[in-house]
């Protein structure tokens, strides 16, 4: 198991390289979306500031377009619904 400073930084690093969301991150890394948001918001930045910074920016970008992924997510399940 990781360290929590490791994990911290994987977190973000994961999230950067990807450019992925917080439950994606999450997912792939197996912890909960809340300890991925806690460790990028949070703890990061006291870590290493230049990497929470990069964080931030993805994280600004994935909640201007979640409104987009959410209307993508609803078209699909109707259109699966139709036949």
């Amino acid at each position: 198991m990781w360290s929590i400073e490791e994990r911290v930084r994987r977190c973000g690093e994961y999230i950067v390289e990807t450019g992925c969301t917080v439950r994606t991150c999450a997912y792939v890394l197996g912890s909960s979306k809340s300890t991925v948001h806690k460790d990028v918001t949070e703890r990061l930045p006291m870590l290493d500031p230049d990497l929470a910074k990069r964080v931030k920016a993805v994280l600004e970008i994935n909640l201007s377009e979640r409104h987009i992924r959410g209307g993508e997510s609803t078209k699909k399940k109707y259109a699966a619904r139709k036949g």
